[in-house]
């Protein structure tokens, strides 16, 4: 099922993202957190893609056993970087083949392990020309997938981390929209009040699809300077670093802190009936699971 359907017949999709363990051990550990989180009865799960071939096979064939194992609708990351024409057909060939509904099209990072990587190579340049590229794959019709992919792409609240010009920033994810894009699922963020400025921001662009919150609860002091370099500088508000600094010794006590957080964020999104919140889980299911039971969420979605 496309994601659109899936938005329009709940008031609010519940989601969650995974990443691809490195090793069969971390395997096996993650796909006991999927089991721990099914129950949830998440609207779907989506699976994160590494850059330079570090992790494609690994989204592949976790995608494909989310999809033939759990009650789960996978949807995996497909990014531009490093890629052809070529490796983005056959990728979509073997997706459709599986079963798999829905893409998230993503611009992507260049590889750590290829410090000084030619961009310019690249078949696809930006999100909006893998969008493009998905959309005629679709209308081939020269695949199994009759219905052809519903496709995401990404939002950014606090900014795009490469394009500090926030009117041209509206610019590229209209062009994203206008290329074929479905909804839009958005970086991580902790004030709401970026989320909704983004909303607005979008609908003054022209931008009408749907606008999925993403949420990452803060768990350790460590996790938290992670996120700040991986979402290119997250803006964690003052009233948040001071709360989690006052029992930074206290690990238990930082994931009270930083689940308690996310939770009012979760619950005020409700409240304001945003249409989907999407959970960074980073592979575990305990942060994710104490948000639903105190919000009375489990089994509310389908």
């Amino acid at each position: 099922m496309h994601v659109c359907e899936i938005l329009d017949r709940n008031e609010t999709t519940l989601s969650f993202e995974f990443f691809p363990p490195k090793t069969e051990k971390g395997a096996n550990t993650l796909f006991e957190t999927i089991r721990q989180l099914e129950p949830l009865n998440p609207s779907f799960v989506s699976v994160t893609y590494g850059a330079g071939g570090s992790t494609r096979e690994l989204t592949h064939d976790l995608v494909v056993r989310i999809k033939n194992e759990t009650t789960l609708d996978p949807i995996p990351h497909l990014t531009c970087v490093c890629h052809s024409e070529e490796d983005i057909d056959a990728i979509l060939r073997r997706y459709a083949e599986a079963g798999v509904s829905n893409i998230l099209a993503l611009g992507g990072d260049p590889p750590r392990n290829l410090e000084h990587y030619d961009r310019a190579a690249d078949r696809f340049q930006h999100a909006s020309d893998l969008v493009s590229f998905i959309r005629k794959f679709n209308a081939s019709g020269s695949h199994s997938n009759q219905r052809g992919f519903g496709i995401g792409v990404a939002g950014f609240p606090e900014g795009h981390p490469a394009t500090p010009n926030r009117l041209l920033e509206m610019d590229y994810l209209k062009t994203k929209i206008d290329a074929g894009a479905d909804y839009i699922v958005t970086q991580l963020f902790f004030d709401n009040r970026d989320f909704y400025d983004f909303c607005e921001r979008c609908e003054l662009a022209g931008i009408n699809v749907p606008i999925i919150a993403g949420i990452m609860p803060v768990t350790t002091v460590k996790g938290m300077r992670r996120m700040a370099e991986l979402a290119a500088g997250a803006r964690f508000p003052a009233s948040l670093m001071r709360a989690v600094t006052r029992c930074q010794e206290d690990p238990e006590s930082v994931q009270r802190v930083g689940v308690h957080w996310a939770t009012e964020q979760c619950r005020d999104l409700l409240d304001n009936k945003v249409a989907g919140i999407h959970f960074y889980t980073l592979n575990k299911s305990d942060a994710t699971r104490q948000i639903y039971q105190t919000l009375g969420l489990a089994g509310q979605t389908a």
